[in-house]
C-alpha cells in the first residue's frame, strides 16, 4: 500500500502552463476545452487570476532551445526575464523546454502568455499535488537490488503528463545513524539515485505516472536513515523515514582449492537462515580461471543450508567467482542480490610454477622456490649488501684521507711560501742598512 506522502502545496495547473497558488481554495480561472479543438491557441494563452492572491507559481512549456516566453499582464505592461522588477516580487526560471515564474500579489485580470508555447495542451486544474512512496521492505539484504515505486497525484488521480516529468526530480539517499551497535557507525552518506518514469530498466511503462527507482544496497550493512527528495525550481520537499537495518548478505564463501590435476576445486555456499528461507534460494553465476576463460553454473532450491559446487582443476592462478542470489525473505517477499566477487589461489602441486603478479599488474606464472633456494637468495643479497656498504665505506675513507692530504699540502705550501717572504723581506731591509752605513 501506497502510504507515503510528500504533500507540495495546493496546485493550479495548466498545460503547458502550471499555476501554483497558495490557497486551498481555486481562485484562477481558466476556458473549458470544447473537446474539438482541444487546444490553446497560439498568441491566445490566455488566462485569469483573481484578486487577493498573495502568490502564483508559473510553468510554461515550450519548444526546445526557444526564447523565454513574455507575460502581458491585465493593464498591458509586460513582463520579461530580462526585465524583472527590482522589488524581488517576480521571480523567474529559465530552462531549456520550459519557464517557471513566481510572482507576489500578481495583479488581477487576464494575462497573456506570449511565445513558441507547445500546442495541442488542454487546459487542466489542479488542486493538490502529491507524491505517494511505496514503503522499504522491512527486511533488506546487502547486495540486494531494490525497487521502489512513487506516484505524483492530483487528489485521487494519477498525474501521467510527460512533460512534468522535466520539471520534478524525486531522489532518495541514505544516511548512516551513527549508531556504535552497528558496522556503517560513521559511515558517509550514500547517494542511491532517482525515481524514474521513463520505461527502461525496472519501470514498467513510460509516461504512466509512476515512478520507479532501482538501488543496489552495495555499501556496508547497518542501520540507515532513508531521506526522499522532491525538487523543483523555487520548490522542495524532503521526507525522513524512521531508519532501516541492511542485513550481512544471507550467503557466504568458502574453498577447498586443489593443487593438481583431476581433483576438483569444492566451493561450499553458506546459507544463513535468519532472514531467508534456505529452501527457496537459487544461485547463479561464473568462475573465471586464470588463463581469463569463464565456466557458468547454476545451484537450485534445495533443503539445505549448504549448497557445494566442483570446479575442475586446470592449471595455477588465481580464480574469480560471481554469483546472484534469488530467494525469498522469512516474510515472502521476493529478492535479488549480488554477492561480492570471491577470489582464490590454487597452486601445483606436481609442478614448479606458482601464480604471482607482475609490475604492471597481470597475472603470470612464476618458478616455485624451495625453502634452501629462497634462503640461500637471501643470504647472497644480504652478503652482496654488505659488500656495497662497505665498497661504499671504504671509498669515503680514501676520499677523506686524499681530502686531509691536500689540505696538509696547501698548508706545507702557505708556510714555505710565507717562510720565502719573510727571508726575502728581512734580506732587503738588511741591505738597505749597509748602503746606508756607507753613504754616513
Amino acid at each position: 500500500m501506497l502510504n507515503i506522502l510528500f504533500h507540495i502545496s495546493t496546485v493550479f495547473l495548466i498545460l503547458p502552463l502550471f499555476v501554483f497558488a497558495d490557497s486551498n481554495v481555486p481562485q484562477v480561472k481558466y476556458y473549458d476545452s470544447d473537446n474539438v479543438t482541444n487546444q490553446i491557441p497560439y498568441f491566445d494563452n490566455r488566462f485569469r487570476i483573481d484578486s487577493n492572491i498573495e502568490e502564483v507559481k508559473l510553468i510554461f512549456y515550450r519548444q526546445r532551445g526557444s526564447q523565454p516566453i513574455i507575460l502581458v499582464k491585465p493593464d498591458g505592461t509586460k513582463l520579461k526575464i530580462n526585465s524583472l522588477p527590482g522589488d524581488n516580487s517576480v521571480e523567474w526560471f529559465d530552462d531549456r523546454t520550459y519557464d517557471m515564474i513566481k510572482i507576489k500579489n500578481p495583479m488581477a485580470g487576464p494575462w497573456q502568455a506570449i511565445g513558441q508555447i507547445l500546442p495541442g495542451s488542454q487546459i487542466l486544474v489542479v488542486t493538490d499535488v502529491m507524491i505517494e512512496v511505496e514503503p522499504l521492505p522491512k527486511i533488506l539484504l546487502a547486495g540486494e537490488t531494490l525497487k521502489i515505486t512513487g506516484k505524483l497525484v492530483n487528489g485521487e488521480k494519477g498525474l501521467t503528463d510527460p512533460l512534468f516529468r522535466a520539471v520534478v526530480n524525486l531522489d532518495i539517499d541514505f544516511f548512516s545513524s551513527n549508531n556504535k551497535l552497528y558496522d556503517n557507525f560513521g559511515a558517509a552518506p550514500v547517494k542511491l539515485g532517482s525515481f524514474l518514469d521513463d520505461g527502461y530498466d525496472y519501470d514498467e511503462k513510460a509516461g504512466d505516472g509512476v515512478y520507479t527507482g532501482e538501488f543496489v544496497l552495495n555499501f556496508a550493512p547497518g542501520e540507515w536513515l532513508p531521506i526522499y527528495y522532491v525538487k523543483m525550481p523555487m520548490m522542495s520537499r524532503e521526507l525522513r523515514q524512521k531508519p532501516v537495518v541492511i542485513q550481512q548478505s544471507p550467503v557466504s564463501i568458502t574453498v577447498k582449492a586443489s593443487d593438481e590435476e583431476g581433483v576438483n576445486h569444492i566451493v561450499k555456499f553458506h546459507i544463513d537462515p535468519t532472514y531467508v528461507d534456505p529452501q527457496s534460494i537459487i544461485l547463479q553465476g561464473k568462475i573465471e580461471y586464470p588463463d581469463k576463460q569463464e565456466f557458468e553454473f547454476s545451484l537450485l532450491e534445495e533443503d539445505k543450508d549448504l549448497r557445494i559446487k566442483e570446479f575442475e582443476y586446470t592449471e595455477a592462478g588465481i580464480h574469480r567467482i560471481n554469483a546472484d542470489v534469488f530467494g525469498k525473505t522469512i516474510t515472502g517477499r521476493e529478492f535479488v542480490l549480488t554477492l561480492p566477487q570471491f577470489n582464490f589461489n590454487a597452486e601445483n602441486k606436481n609442478g614448479l610454477l606458482i601464480s604471482s603478479i607482475d609490475e604492471e599488474g597481470n597475472e603470470i606464472l612464476i618458478p616455485r622456490k624451495t625453502a634452501a633456494e629462497i634462503l640461500a637468495e637471501k643470504e647472497a643479497l644480504a652478503a652482496e649488501t654488505l659488500a656495497i656498504e662497505q665498497a661504499k665505506m671504504k671509498a669515503e675513507e680514501e676520499e677523506k684521507q686524499k681530502q686531509m692530504y691536500i689540505t696538509i699540502g696547501i698548508i706545507n705550501a702557505v708556510i714555505i711560501i710565507l717562510g720565502i717572504c719573510i727571508f726575502v723581506f728581512i734580506a732587503i731591509r738588511k741591505k738597505k742598512a749597509a748602503k746606508t752605513e756607507l753613504s754616513l
